[in-house]
């Protein structure tokens, strides 16, 4: 027997209720005008299925479409290129039916096929991916579909089938309880077949899909410009164009802000936010981050191995200073890995108290200092995030109070910072220079799982930036995702962000606040919490 799940009423619902809002009743949406959106680094490319950043993913989410959306300000699921689904009893079955009529940005169809070669070309094994009328092969070899790996999509899908032009089949192995919100995520998004079998390694600056924005030009390092598609399945954008413009320094991007030459200002410095509330043609708009920054250890490294040394820099870094003095307050100290508004958060565990003198004591029970010698070293490195992000606000500040505070224990450090797209691809491959490393995560689909298994489940994927590899941490993210009882699920995260503070893989920073200041004249955007940027509906005064 099937469950039918069929939201249409619950989009209707939002959309009345975005209808009454007090600016829609003030004002009536106007047609025109070109938004500036301004951020701190460019996209590394703009094909969903192999970036795993988020000034590439801000990108796609207005050039692309995924079978499911994520409603306005929330993480609960609407139809997008499906209408509706069904799911079998036993949970091991997804029957999504597509929405007709409906075009990708080169003029080609949206069908079934299209969807079975999205998803298919990101499995290793693509026989089980089955097109209905057999119109495309296989693009040549593509780099591994991170996001795919890391969220183990090929252990939990067995089979992909297109039955007709509009319905998609998708088989599990297993039971999966946040696969539905995966498939909201960007790496789940469609894209037009045509267009990556024509432009090959190209395709991540052609990109081509179905959303309310057409890509036009890229001028690397400085801007992307989307335009306006007039034949949007769900009604055309009111603005004509975006552009996404690369300021990378926060300063100089605050500034061209008040100066009026961008629209948006992406993480902005936090002392330049009072000055935003203070001008009476800008506002700031701010929400709780869905988001955790971390500090994290090179656990492919003898010298990391120990747990003692490990919970002897969490003692050493005083994370209340950083987020009074760097995060200007716009934050908390993070406790746990998920933020304190998601479920399954574990409120009984308290953190580990600034105490550089337990840290000595830690380092010298750890024999620290004979380690570091057996590595051939006489410091460590901490490599700095080069750009902000929502999570940090600026990876070199908090990278010289990280070490002043390790230097305070008697441990040498070496600050290193490079260009993002490299820091990142460096990183991934567990550079042996590295080894202490600051990144962070932003939810994408609402569910623990999505921060506890994808950032510190090394044994499920080699793409785990954390690489910790620990087998009892590994079988509660296993039973996380195979229990569909959310009271259950609530019981396996706690115990896993238990084992996390015992062995302390990485050290949970801080969960910020995101602000962001923008002009007056942009009307109607609004954050979300897996910071996703849809300018769909925004428009100019």
């Amino acid at each position: 027997m099937l469950k039918k799940l069929l939201l249409f009423t619950l989009a209707a619902v939002a959309l009345t209720a975005y209808s009454l809002t007090p600016q829609s009743v003030l004002a009536a949406p106007k047609q025109g005008g070109t938004l500036v959106f301004a951020r701190g680094a460019d996209s590394p490319g703009l094909d969903p299925a192999y970036e795993t950043d988020g000034n590439s993913f801000m990108v796609c989410d207005n050039i692309y479409d995924a079978l499911v959306g994520f409603m306005p300000e929330s993480t609960a699921l609407t139809p997008s290129l499906a209408t509706s689904w069904d799911i079998s009893e036993d949970g091991m079955t997804y029957t999504f039916h597509l929405r007709e009529g409906v075009s990708f940005h080169d003029g080609t169809p949206f069908n079934a096929d299209a969807v079975v070669f999205s998803h298919g070309r990101q499995m290793k094994d693509k026989s089980k991916a089955k097109f209905f009328s057999k119109q495309w092969g296989w693009p040549e070899q593509a780099p591994a579909a991170e996001y795919w790996l890391s969220m183990e999509m090929d252990d939990i899908i067995e089979s992909i089938e297109a039955k007709d032009d509009y319905t998609v089949v998708y088989k599990l192995k297993r039971p999966e309880a946040p696969f539905l919100a995966n498939m909201a995520m960007d790496f789940a998004d469609i894209v037009s077949p045509t267009a990556v079998l024509k432009h090959g390694a190209d395709y991540i600056t052609n990109p081509v899909g179905t959303g309310p924005f057409k890509f036009v030009s890229w001028q690397k390092n400085d801007r992307i410009t989307l335009e306006r598609n007039d034949d949007y399945w769900d009604g055309a954008p009111y603005l004509d164009k975006v552009l996404f413009r690369v300021i990378p320094d926060n300063s100089v991007r605050f500034l061209e802000l008040m100066s009026g030459n961008v629209h948006i200002c992406q993480y902005p410095n936090p002392e330049d936010v009072e000055l935003a509330k203070s001008n009476g043609n800008l506002e700031v708009i701010t929400q709780p981050g869905m988001n955790v920054g971390y500090l994290s250890f090179n656990h492919t490294k003898e010298l990391w191995q120990d747990a003692r040394i490990r919970r002897a820099i969490a003692h050493a870094v005083n994370k209340q200073a950083i987020v009074d003095n760097i995060y200007y307050g716009m934050g908390v100290p993070a406790v746990n890995t998920i933020p304190p508004t998601m479920w399954g958060y574990n409120n009984d565990i308290t953190d580990y108290e600034y105490n550089p003198e337990k840290a000595r004591q830690l380092l010298k029970e750890a024999d620290f200092e004979g380690k570091l010698k057996a590595a051939g070293q006489d410091r460590i490195t901490l490599w700095c995030m080069p750009v902000a992000r929502p999570y940090n606000p600026s990876g070199m500040k908090v990278g010289e109070a990280i070490q002043a505070d390790l230097k305070a224990v008697g441990i040498n450090v070496e600050l290193v910072t490079m260009e993002w797209g490299t820091y990142l691809k460096k990183q991934r491959s567990q550079d042996p220079g590295m080894d202490l490393f600051q990144l962070g995560w932003t939810g994408d689909n609402g569910d623990p799982d999505n921060f506890l298994a994808i950032l510190l489940d090394g044994m499920a994927d080699p793409n785990v930036r954390t690489q910790w590899k620990n087998e009892e941490y590994h079988q509660l993210m296993v039973d996380g995702k195979r229990t569909t009882d959310q009271a259950k699920r609530i019981e396996i995260y706690k115990k896993a962000q238990e084992l996390i503070h015992q062995e302390a893989p990485m050290i949970n920073m801080a969960h910020s606040i995101v602000a962001q200041p923008q002009h007056k004249r942009v009307q109607d955007f609004k954050l979300h919490p897996t910071t996703s940027v849809y300018l769909h509906k925004v428009w100019l005064k």
